[in-house]
């Protein structure tokens, strides 16, 4: 049977039939807006390698979410500076937290607003570290007060840490965050949080879980956002290795089986794959974060003239969009969906 000649150029030909036959859309409704907030009143501190994103104080903060709010993204993500870090990071899960207080302070404010909330222990404890550290046994063997010096082997402790991100999850559940999103990479952490949040009559609260988060070179900007560096070694030991495919997908299954409600992959475009193996094995809503490194690549680029920013900017997001996502986070939320309206 002879088929007549295709010209697939035809339905490219204006901007009309481009939108009318197009296969993924990007709505605003579809952005998570990460937010880092930090002690104080009026500050609004430009981060250095990440232009256009700011650590705010609660009242800033509260201009920005309401602003996000207005333009349409429906949720927001938020990151404490603390004012003082410690080896059991106090400022993640006491109730006077700088998330605790930006929280309570948006409810009133934004009440329809999305709070989601990061649970990790870096941005609060002194050495920089997810977890509770202690020297390794081939070294010392024994817990210490201290962070290791940087010759010690060490290693973070994830059973104890499970403890804390429990509390934390708990504590922002009680401060009015809607979504609580571990981020930490210990194992085993959604079964407990999920216990505890139960145990604090929070059984609506979601958990959206970072279950593939990869130790990555693209998260450099956000350890300056959110002051969040080690002090020694790295996090590879329990973020996971970036050639593994198939260990993602068991890292997946493994907090879905333990009640994650929604997943993460993390970075996004780096593993778009990724993205498109957890979409086509696993039904839940997932998420993939466009990460800090993504970002200031895209801002360097163009400030130098090298690329068009908007059109690079949202072609980035569709190809997220596109691999599978259902929601992406990304500094981007507020400039997207000013171009979307």
């Amino acid at each position: 049977m002879a088929f007549p000649e295709t010209r697939l150029r035809r339905l490219r030909r204006t901007a009309e039939l481009r939108n009318l036959v197009c296969e993924t859309r990007l709505t605003p409704d579809a952005f998570v807006y990460p937010m880092f907030v930090c002690p104080g009143e009026g500050v609004r501190k430009e981060v250095r390698s990440m232009p256009g994103v700011f650590n705010l104080s609660v009242d800033e903060a509260v201009k920005e979410a309401h602003e996000a709010y207005s333009l349409g993204v429906p949720s927001v993500i938020l990151f404490g500076l603390p004012d003082k870090k410690d080896d059991i990071a106090t400022g993640a899960w006491h109730e006077d937290g700088i998330v605790q207080q930006a929280a309570r302070a948006m409810k009133r404010e934004v009440p329809g607003l999305i709070l989601m909330g990061d649970v990790c222990l870096c941005e609060y404890m002194s050495h920089g570290h997810c977890g509770i550290v202690k020297a390794a046994p081939q070294s010392l063997g024994a817990a210490v007060a201290a962070p290791p010096a940087a010759t010690t082997q060490y290693e973070v402790v994830n059973d104890a840490s499970l403890e804390l991100l429990a509390r934390t999850s708990v504590s922002l559940a009680k401060a009015g965050i809607d979504i609580i999103a571990p981020s930490d990479m210990m194992d085993g952490r959604v079964a407990a949080i999920r216990r505890a949040l139960d145990a604090a009559d929070f059984i609506n609260t979601p958990i959206l879980s970072y279950a593939a988060k990869f130790a990555s070179a693209y998260y450099g900007p956000f350890r300056e956002a959110a002051d969040s560096a080690p002090q020694f070694g790295d996090r590879r030991s329990y973020q996971m290795d970036g050639a593994n495919l198939r260990e993602a997908m068991r890292e997946i299954e493994a907090d879905i089986e333990e009640g994650a409600d929604m997943i993460m992959v993390k970075p996004a475009m780096p593993y778009l794959d990724v993205i498109a193996a957890a979409r086509a094995r696993f039904d839940l809503p997932l998420a993939a974060y466009q990460v800090s490194g993504e970002y200031a690549m895209i801002e360097a680029a163009a400030q130098n003239g090298w690329v068009d920013h908007d059109r690079i900017m949202m072609e980035s997001l569709l190809s997220i969009r596109r691999a599978g996502a259902s929601m992406i986070l990304t500094y981007y939320a507020k400039s997207a969906a000013k171009l979307l309206a």
